[in-house]
């Protein structure tokens, strides 16, 4: 039997309240030797175990690991974040030590690229618009067409930016219906595009074919407000736009700007500010549809993210290769 390495958790205690079940403890205890039950909230009380400590199981709440802790901890092997993004908590040192990271990004990926997926079935549907003039006339107006011209799913064109795990997702489950998907993203190659079931474009191009614009970008100095006056300007009358990702890939006043006129419509997950003041006129428009960021893992889906990561625990204790790597080198285009 393989040894089990000798394990710390660091997070805040509801966060393990809220992820871990009975059945998840056990599978830690049974794959990991941890030198205490409950989670450390600091590395205060955890400094006599680091020079023993092989993995650390890490989420939200934990400090900063920085070349200092890495220093007091010879035989780290692994960090194993149990959340998204590394980025903000992860000095460099670890890399130059060559210690392996893995994180939950691509459990999370999946109900983000649900929501995505049932958004735009709808937006072509006209399922937003359709609802509110049933409601407000109460009766049946078949076939809607002078409601909703252009409705249905059939033959639609579905501009996907960013190919990232939710954007991939989304390709692959959309890539089942009579749906053409064009696909922005600067780091993928044509071919590379095609095999996930696109077809790879320019923003431009994407922007001004798509019936329906869905944004699965990170949000970093390039692609900040990628989506401008100009941008915007391009998409056709009627067109919707998706933002599960972040709201500053989109000029927020330009965006409310063409949704006030009512030229397009909006299925926003996100904003910017991420909350908008309570003036905001997104909150009255018909042709908007708001969610408070809840795209991503909520309630029981939650419990994806646990056993993602201890599916790659248990890959480490049996010596295989680990799924969900976070490279050095991608970093600077990840979120």
């Amino acid at each position: 039997m393989a040894k089990k390495p000798t394990t710390a958790t660091i997070m805040h205690p509801v966060v393990m309240d809220e992820l871990f079940r009975q059945d998840h403890k056990d599978t830690l205890n049974r794959v990991c030797n941890l030198v205490s039950p409950e989670p450390f909230r600091d590395f205060s009380a955890l400094t006599p175990h680091l020079p023993q400590i092989e993995v650390l199981l890490t989420s939200w709440g934990c400090p900063r690991i920085d070349e200092e802790f890495i220093n007091q901890a010879p035989r780290l092997r692994l960090i194993a974040h149990l959340a998204g993004s590394v980025k903000g908590f992860i000095d460099d040192a670890v890399w130059r030590r060559g210690i392996q990271v893995v994180n939950a990004v691509a459990a999370n990926a999946v109900p983000v690229a649900e929501y995505t997926v049932a958004a735009v079935l709808f937006a072509n549907k006209k399922v937003f618009q359709l609802n509110q003039h049933y409601v407000r006339h109460r009766e049946n107006r078949a076939p809607w067409t002078k409601e909703a011209p252009d409705v249905g799913n059939y033959n639609k064109i579905v501009g996907i930016v960013g190919a990232s795990h939710v954007g991939r997702l989304v390709i692959d489950h959309l890539a089942r219906f009579d749906i053409r998907l064009l696909l922005y993203d600067p780091f993928t190659t044509p071919l590379e595009a095609r095999q996930l079931g696109a077809q790879k474009v320019g923003l431009t191009e994407l922007l001004s074919q798509s019936d329906v614009v869905s944004l699965h970008a990170p949000l970093l100095d390039e692609t900040r407000t990628m989506l401008d006056e100009r941008e915007l300007s391009l998409i056709r009358d009627g067109g919707t736009i998706i933002n599960t990702a972040r709201g500053g890939l989109i000029n927020q006043r330009a965006l409310e700007r063409e949704l006030v006129s009512g030229r397009l419509y909006a299925v926003l997950d996100t904003t910017d500010p991420e909350v908008l003041p309570p003036d905001n006129p997104l909150y009255e428009l018909p042709n908007v549809f708001l969610t408070p960021h809840i795209a991503g893992s909520l309630g029981d889906e939650t419990q994806r993210l646990t056993d993602y990561i201890l599916q790659e625990l248990e890959r480490y204790q049996r010596g295989q290769l680990l799924k969900f790597q976070v490279k050095r080198e991608h970093l600077v285009r990840l979120a």
